[in-house]
């Protein structure tokens, strides 16, 4: 301790610490500040629930200090997910704003293959749509008073079974994937169910000329759901089955006719025809 008391001492120590800092610690610390990192950066905003393209984003340079260890460094990591949160333009991506999978109140438009279709129906009473209790995945029948002017109430064969898929209120809300509170829940506007595209005809004209009402058929296992509609299609083939081989005869007609070239029966009888007139002319002239 004596030793720090000499001032010529002391002042040599504090020569030494400065030194060491100059030369030595801040050259690390500017090392560290000016390393640069590449990061993927939105170039436009983007709303929650969207699919991320290439077109969106960039690959930036970036000072490496104090960057997110969860930030995304590459655009492959991000083309085509789903974001869970808005961004703006200018925004970095970091790992927990990113989904493998659509947004639960948008996934089952994903899961469409193009043989069957979603179509909403407008549940105008409380009664019509069970009361607010359908949920996605229940299998329903669809009732329909007055069936086609008839005065009777039926259930249309082609709508005996359909799955529902989701249940939406006027604020857009889909009750299927539980994002509202109790207290912010409001009653359902539409029913969104999966149909054929007989089914979808039907159910539009049957919405046009009336009221419809849905009866709830089964919720459960979605083994036993898939058995229902696999009944309802099997009805749908046989109901359907002569419009789709008249369909297909109509189909293999316009393919056996040549569209340009060749010379079809109707023109061998034409010409022939052309030719007897032409020779019967002749000979009326000679005589």
């Amino acid at each position: 301790m004596k030793l720090f008391k000499n001032r010529t001492v002391l002042g040599i120590f504090c020569i030494a610490v400065s030194l060491l800092i100059c030369f030595a610690i801040t050259p690390l610390i500017n090392s560290g500040l000016s390393k640069k990192a590449t990061i993927v950066r939105f170039v436009k905003p983007a709303k929650a629930g969207e699919e991320i393209k290439r077109s969106m984003v960039q690959e930036v340079e970036v000072g490496g200090y104090n960057l997110p260890e969860n930030v995304v460094r590459s655009i492959a990591e991000v083309e085509g997910k789903y974001l869970t949160a808005d961004v703006y333009a200018g925004d970095y991506i970091v790992s927990e704003k990113l989904s493998q999978e659509p947004a639960a109140e948008n996934k089952y438009l994903y899961s469409l293959n193009g043989e069957k279709q979603a179509m909403s129906i407008t549940i105008s009473s409380f009664a019509e749509g069970l009361s607010g209790k359908l949920k996605s995945g229940d299998i329903v029948s669809v009732i329909a008073p007055d069936y086609l002017g008839s005065g009777e109430t039926v259930i249309p064969a082609e709508l005996k079974f359909v799955e529902v898929i989701a249940v939406t209120a006027k604020s857009g809300y889909d009750a299927n994937t539980g994002e509202q509170s109790e207290e912010e829940k409001e009653l359902p506007s539409t029913v969104t169910v999966l149909v054929r595209p007989e089914q979808s005809r039907l159910l539009a004209r049957l919405e046009a000329e009336g009221e419809i009402h849905l009866a709830l058929v089964y919720r459960g296992e979605s083994e036993k759901a898939a058995k229902f509609i696999e009944a309802q299609d099997q009805v749908l083939d046989e109901m359907f089955k002569d419009e789709s081989a008249e369909e297909e005869e109509v189909s293999i007609v316009k393919n056996d006719v040549p569209v340009s070239g060749g010379e079809t029966d109707l023109d061998c009888h034409t010409e022939e025809e052309s030719g007897q007139t032409k020779e019967s002319e002749t000979t009326d002239r000679e005589e």
